[in-house]
């Protein structure tokens, strides 16, 4: 059979002007073989011939099986010898592998639609690894992703954690970054959203509320119906994270900000065939103005340490060390940290900056300095030992009275 190589040189000599006989001799093929070649309008397709296989005979009772109950080909194996089959395990596997890619494409087929402007929005996390601080320990850092469905308009922040309190908080800064919120925002089915398959996160769906949007999950187990959020944080790790190095979770968010701004949001985006940010004007988003700001309040227990100090959300809160040792009420704002004692509260700060912070009043400070200095010893275990017993000594009298 002629190469693609041989078939397009015996053209181009007959374009040179080349008789078939000089052709041949040029190319050493037949003349009859210069005619056919030049008589074809395209190149000849080399099809793999068709060869039987010992399997032949038993496929339609292999697919049964494997359509009906998913057998392993070392199963259907031992069914089929006592049928005659006298292949080999490999040939079996072969062929059930093929019937198995046969089963997964229709599930992998994804319906795909274009929402009209401000209808949904897709947010999604994203793990992006590891990394070890100066004090040794291993920070985690994630990528929060909120995409507009229509404009295609990115919104993307780092956070150290995916509680449900730092998903709000990233919404309301996704919020005021892209100047409002669309009337339906779609999650994959995250527990910070969705407790169950028919139950939503009483708290959230609070949040939800107060802003008007309706939160939808996607079919679980079909993270591809989220699409155009999931394709965005392949993205991000691609073309903003790879290669480049961050001195903290705040230079992160910097350059993050600056990537949305002057490569994500302004490219030509390979679907609309338009920029973002062009098509992001005509959002017809619910205006940020429209209500309130969410106020957040979590709470949670804690008992206070030696040290006359609070642990929440990896940072330390001092409190009067009066309270050492004692379980206290931790209620914390977006700026704020609470901390109550029965009905009492006993300690107020700012929130930390960022996390592995110490947050401490320094009258708390003081009061546990001097509690140091002024603490009374502790008793101390002891005994004695005097060497002063006297024998007793009695008189004879006594020993006569009872004499018999």
């Amino acid at each position: 059979m002629l190469k693609w190589e041989e078939w397009m040189d015996i053209k181009s000599l007959h374009r040179q002007g080349q008789s078939i006989r000089r052709i041949a001799q040029e190319t050493g093929r037949a003349r009859n073989t210069v005619r056919r070649v030049l008589r074809a309008k395209e190149p000849p397709r080399f099809q793999i011939p068709e060869r039987s296989s010992c399997l032949d005979e038993f496929k339609p009772y292999v697919e049964k099986r494997y359509r009906e109950c998913g057998l392993s080909a070392v199963r259907l194996q031992a069914e089929l010898r006592p049928m005659g089959y006298l292949g080999s395990l490999q040939t079996l596997r072969r062929y059930v592998h093929e019937l198995k890619q046969q089963h997964q494409r229709p599930a992998k087929a994804t319906l795909r639609f274009e929402t009209p402007p401000g209808e949904q929005s897709q947010v999604d996390w994203a793990y992006c690894g590891r990394f070890r601080t100066p004090a040794g320990l291993l920070f985690p850092v994630y990528a929060f992703t909120l995409v507009l469905c229509y404009s295609r308009l990115l919104y993307l922040e780092f956070t150290s954690s995916m509680k449900l309190d730092t998903l709000i908080r990233c919404h309301q800064r996704a919020f005021e970054f892209l100047g409002g919120w669309t009337r339906a925002l779609l999650y994959d089915n995250m527990k910070q959203v969705k407790l169950s398959r028919f139950v939503f996160n009483p708290l959230f769906l609070d949040f939800a509320n107060h802003y008007g949007f309706t939160p939808r999950t996607c079919k679980p187990f079909s993270p591809r119906t989220k699409g155009k959020v999931e394709r965005p944080i392949r993205y991000v790790k691609d073309n903003f994270l790879n290669g480049r190095a961050f001195v903290d979770l705040d230079d992160l968010n910097a350059q993050g900000r600056h990537w949305l701004n002057e490569t994500a949001n302004v490219r030509m985006h390979a679907t609309t065939q338009e920029r973002p940010v062009d098509l992001w004007p005509k959002e017809e988003l619910l205006a940020l103005a429209s209500v309130t700001p969410y106020q957040l309040f979590e709470s949670a227990s804690r008992q206070v340490s030696r040290e006359s100090v609070v642990y929440f959300e990896r940072s330390k809160y001092s409190v009067p060390p009066a309270y050492v040792g004692r379980r206290v009420a931790v209620q914390a704002s977006p700026q704020t940290v609470r901390i109550q004692a029965g009905d009492l509260i006993i300690a107020e700060h700012r929130r930390a900056p960022k996390p592995y912070s110490s947050v401490m009043r320094p009258e708390h400070v003081e009061a546990l300095w001097q509690l140091t200095l002024n603490r009374p010893a502790p008793p101390q275990p002891h005994w004695e030992l005097t060497f002063n017993q006297q024998v007793p000594v009695r008189s004879l009298t006594a020993y006569e009275e009872v004499a018999p």
